[in-house]
């Protein structure tokens, strides 16, 4: 498919439960309760003011365009492979590519977002050398990956990343200032997996569970304090660069 660049434009895959907590919840409370999300959308937002601009950016793993607002004084380029989600419309990304090849000319990019899509492809080290190969010599990528999450996007899931992976991933490709950070430790992750067995609890149960462990998943990240090594966690915000 030919792309189309646009001077504006537009995944994580999320459960019916939590597109409905992120759409009816304030914004303190759902940054509260859906930290990862929360903390990738405050992470990309600094990110694109952090740009100058009409600075060049690929979106690589665009999904629905859900960042896409972020970046309308840059000139935006979206680019997915369409298969994760049925569910999903892709017919507003500018390329429909394999990450591992992307349609962009070497060193032709400002910067890359690549969000929660990285355990969705069968060849990681091939899809951030690309990315790298994008990006202009000082371009700089973002970069969110999970490490305690459950399936999503089946069959197209296929990684988890440890802190120490990632940077392994990352330097090989040829990336440096490289700075990885937790989001959450294990009582925010504990919280997540509670409000993740709702979805165990059929019909008018629903509301007996959320009785039971709503109070529970509302008051365990309060302690996350207590980890200061956040070896469990979520998943991991990644910044780095292309060596200038």
């Amino acid at each position: 498919m030919p792309c189309r660049i646009h001077h504006h434009g537009g995944g994580a895959q999320e459960g019916m439960i939590y597109t409905a907590l992120s759409r009816r919840l304030p914004g303190w409370l759902r940054r509260y309760v859906l930290r990862f999300e929360t903390d990738i959308e405050s992470a990309a937002t600094r990110f694109a003011h952090s740009l100058a601009d009409g600075a060049r950016v690929l979106d690589a793993g665009a999904g629905e365009l859900r960042y896409a607002h972020l970046f309308t004084r840059h000139r935006y380029l979206s680019v997915d492979l369409g298969i994760g989600d049925a569910a999903w419309d892709y017919t507003r990304l500018d390329c429909v590519a394999d990450l591992a090849a992307l349609p962009v000319a070497t060193s032709s990019v400002d910067a890359c977002i690549n969000l929660v899509t990285l355990e969705h492809v069968a060849e990681p080290a091939r899809v951030l050398s690309e990315i790298f190969r994008a990006l202009r010599p000082g371009g700089r990528l973002l970069l969110a990956v999970p490490m305690e999450w459950e399936v999503h996007q089946a069959p197209y899931d296929y990684y988890r990343y440890t802190e120490y992976g990632v940077r392994y991933l990352l330097s090989q490709s040829g990336f440096h200032s490289i700075d990885v950070e937790p989001c959450g430790g294990i009582f925010t992750l504990i919280a997540r997996r509670l409000l993740n067995s709702l979805q165990f609890f059929p019909g008018p149960l629903f509301f007996v569970g959320a009785i039971l462990i709503g109070p529970a998943a509302m008051l365990f990240p309060l302690l996350d304090p207590l980890d200061r090594e956040r070896n469990f966690t979520l998943g991991y915000l990644c910044h780095a660069s292309k060596p200038s």
